[in-house]
């Protein structure tokens, strides 16, 4: 597998559609696609890649989804996505990263210098489609990080 050992996720734009519906009640609604889903649980877990989230939002939400998926190095609320990716991965060239906007930027041009892969949704800005190694024909929160999961899978056996 390119002796990838983590596949690192952004949540908002990736793992969702990137909206956020806010209630009166003060509750927020975010969707995840039950393809991502089992991509993450039932592709990935099992090989030798971690599945990890780094996020710069804090939802309570995302833990729910993250705890069903089985991944347990979930990281909200970040400022500072590289700091937080050096710090777990120690490593960058053993990372696959998926993400779909400028904040993911620091992080995917570093792992990218070291050698290691990055994939993003279609509909990701200009900037991240530039540097990634693999484009998904899915939108984020649309089985893009599926899409992506099966594209490692087949390319680093």
């Amino acid at each position: 597998m390119k002796n990838i050992k983590f596949l690192v996720m952004d949540v908002d734009g990736t793992l969702t559609d990137g909206k956020i519906y806010l209630m009166n009640s003060g509750d927020e609604i975010k969707a995840f696609n039950i393809k991502d889903g089992y991509g993450i649980k039932n592709r990935l877990l099992g090989t030798s890649i971690t599945p990890v989230v780094i996020t710069g939002r804090s939802s309570s939400i995302v833990d729910r989804r993250c705890k069903e998926l089985g991944i347990t190095h979930v990281y909200q609320g970040i400022n500072n996505k590289l700091q937080k990716l050096v710090e777990i991965t120690k490593d960058l060239n053993f990372v696959a990263y998926i993400g779909d906007d400028d904040n993911d930027l620091e992080c995917m041009e570093e792992v990218k210098k070291y050698g290691g892969i990055i994939g993003c949704p279609n509909d990701a800005s200009e900037s991240v489609k530039k540097i990634s190694n693999y484009i998904s024909s899915y939108n984020g929160g649309d089985g893009a990080v599926r899409d992506f999961i099966d594209w490692l899978l087949k390319q680093y056996k």
